[in-house]
């Protein structure tokens, strides 16, 4: 997360390798890497128990244990006191009042409050008028969301995921309406899709043959974004040198290491969930491994074409409106983001613009004086609200703001043209 004036926040695109990341030329001896990262489906699918653990691949890689800080592995957790950021205190912060049944006439009054008990946590609604009053309650069963913006909750009804109606917002502190779900009902019936799970978990095995139904295998869930996301399954490449003990040379036989891939397949890493909420899979969720074209499993995203895309989860394709990425062969999505580290304040990020351009060329640099070389995001890569979900919770509206990755001279942002 980045944090960008006016208190905005925002999930940044997947940094895959290093803070400067430049493409590699492949060599004989990455024939093995991408061997496997073009692997079948078939062979991918289902692989649950060869899983890999972060810390399993830690014991050798200690210099990436700050992986362990960031927002990735925290995009899915067990539901726990800790895990849980809302309050569920008796002080009424775990109330989210709609329209309080105490005083309802004409509509039914609607709240929900969030319990503990017996060390479990719910959401439960109470609902109709003070002598008639219905209430509904459902486990926190899962946390999702790393809790850098705000966090939504899931349960499981037999094999299937539902979202609860209610999350919470980090900036403000509070309970809101969850995505999806109107204002004003006592609804907990939005299922959760396989497409939904891939972008805040590692794994979960589908109980369906349709690909977009949400029936699945309970134990099979990974939580978080883990190594292999990236790196494509680790199975093999832990053998080895569990077998083998460590060998000069041998640091990436049997593993997809991104910064040997070229530019485009690098990208598609991170455009799997930072390429906008349209998508539609070709083939079944979690089916796509690190190093394919991600166009063989994910129909275009029609958003992209849109004359103003919208800034939600998009910033892959956003950057790639960009001129800047036009016209660079090697610029991705890690020459500003280290996905092994915690992200920076936005002026960090200015010095990875300096590294092509100059700030003497800059038309402001006059006016604003040498503060500018830390201003770069702030000027070229404004902050605007997203269409993609809009919050109505008890008549309070909220939209959040998102930095738009689509890096553009700032006069020319409202006439929609893309120059650099």
């Amino acid at each position: 997360m980045v944090r960008a004036g006016g208190g905005a926040l925002i999930l940044v695109a997947v940094g895959l390798y290093c803070p400067i990341l430049r493409t590699g030329v492949q060599s004989p001896g990455n024939a093995i890497v991408q061997a496997n990262a073009v692997g079948s489906v078939e062979n991918r699918r289902g692989q649950q128990a060869d899983h890999i653990a972060d810390d399993v691949c830690l014991e050798c890689h200690k210099d990436k244990a700050t992986y362990t800080t960031t927002a990735h592995p925290k995009t899915s957790q067990t539901s726990s006191k800790s895990s849980i950021l809302g309050s569920f205190g008796l002080d009424g912060s775990n109330i989210l009042m709609i329209a309080d049944p105490a005083k309802a006439e004409d509509s039914p009054g609607l709240y929900f409050k969030m319990e503990e008990k017996n060390g479990n946590h719910y959401q439960t609604a109470v609902a109709g008028w003070p002598d008639q009053l219905r209430t509904r309650s459902e486990a926190i069963d899962i946390v999702i969301g790393s809790g850098k913006r705000g966090q939504t909750y899931l349960y499981w009804h037999g094999s299937q995921l539902y979202e609860l109606p209610v999350s919470y917002w980090s900036e403000g502190h509070r309970w809101i309406n969850s995505p999806g779900y109107k204002n004003g009902t006592m609804n907990f019936a939005r299922p959760i899709t396989p497409r939904c799970m891939e972008c805040h978990a590692s794994f979960i095995q589908q109980d369906s043959s349709d690909i977009s139904a949400n029936r699945y295998q309970k134990d099979s869930l990974v939580f978080g974004i883990t190594c292999e996301r990236c790196h494509g399954s680790g199975k093999e490449h832990v053998n080895l040198h569990v077998s083998a003990g460590p060998r000069t040379g041998a640091i990436e036989e049997n593993i997809v290491n991104p910064s040997r891939l070229s530019r485009d397949r690098q990208v598609d890493i991170c455009a799997l969930c930072h390429n906008g909420n349209q998508a539609e899979e070709k083939i079944p969720a979690f089916s796509f491994v690190p190093g394919e074209r991600l166009d063989r499993y994910l129909h275009p995203n029609p958003r992209d074409a849109a004359e103003h895309p919208d800034v939600h989860g998009n910033q892959v394709g956003l950057l790639k409106k960009s001129r800047c990425y036009a016209s660079s062969p090697t610029m991705n999505c890690s020459t500003c983001h280290d996905t092994h580290a915690q992200e920076h304040e936005p002026s960090w990020y200015s010095s990875r613009c300096l590294t092509c351009h100059q700030v003497e060329n800059c038309g402001m640099s006059k006016t604003m004086g040498a503060k500018i070389a830390d201003n770069c995001v702030g000027c070229h890569m404004n902050v605007e609200p997203t269409k993609a979900f809009n919050f109505d919770t008890a008549g309070q509206p909220l939209r959040p703001v998102m930095i738009n990755h689509w890096i553009r001279i700032p006069d020319q942002v409202s006439s929609g043209a893309n120059k650099n």
